[in-house]
């Protein structure tokens, strides 16, 4: 084709959809909070979770870096929080589709082969137990563990008490209590019992205060 046979297009000619700058502002602001190792992997994700109709890959806010955070596990509180909000509603999610939302979010496979091992996990399982291993990558003790579940749990807004139903945190302690296999049934139901009676003055919840209180025994053997 030469030159003059070229199709030429003004401006008129070009048809922009109106809703597509606010589609690009909000997937640049998605961007910038979130700050995805692989950009073009997340990317794609983003768009498939938005035509879907499904939660998109997004953190809240940018996420900074803690003191008392270890930040070389790949995982870390922002991107749990993205996790569960696209796969707690479910309950019972099968391992697949973490796979999946894990790939998506360019996090370390050997880390997400660790958690598989630990919990022996396989086929359809209970979202929660993989969670609860999740957040015990993010700290160095079980106190530290289950102050994050309720920092994530919780619909508190942020800087409030982090309070979750009390059953939660019972389920979710006793789980991590047995895949640490050093804490004994009778430790961990004098931590049970000392927590219900601060628990029954609060409506049935528990914040993370009533177990880093110095009178509370340690949640660790």
């Amino acid at each position: 084709m030469t030159q003059r046979d070229e199709p030429y297009y003004c401006a008129e000619q070009i048809n922009i959809p109106p809703e597509l700058p606010d589609i690009l502002k909000q997937f640049t602001k998605a961007a910038i909070r979130t700050q995805p190792k692989d950009v073009l992997a997340w990317s794609a994700a983003y768009f498939r979770a938005m035509a879907n109709g499904e939660m998109p890959p997004v953190k809240e806010r940018l996420e900074m870096p803690s003191a008392t955070q270890k930040t070389d596990t790949g995982l870390t509180p922002g991107l749990l929080r993205i996790l569960n909000k696209q796969l707690g509603p479910k309950k019972t999610v099968s391992l697949t589709l973490i796979e999946e939302k894990w790939r998506n979010l360019a996090l370390p496979m050997e880390q997400f082969q660790d958690l598989v091992r630990i919990g022996n996990f396989g086929g359809d399982i209970e979202w929660l137990k993989f969670f609860a291993l999740g957040c015990s990558t993010l700290g160095d003790n079980l106190t530290s563990t289950m102050k994050t579940v309720c920092e994530i749990l919780t619909a508190d807004p942020d800087g409030g008490p982090a309070r979750i139903p009390f059953p939660l945190f019972q389920e979710l302690y006793k789980y991590l209590a047995g895949i640490d296999g050093e804490i004994s049934s009778e430790h961990v139901n004098s931590v049970i019992n000392y927590l219900t009676y601060q628990v029954d003055k609060q409506d049935g919840f528990i914040q993370p205060r009533n177990f880093l209180s110095a009178d509370c025994p340690s949640l660790s053997a």
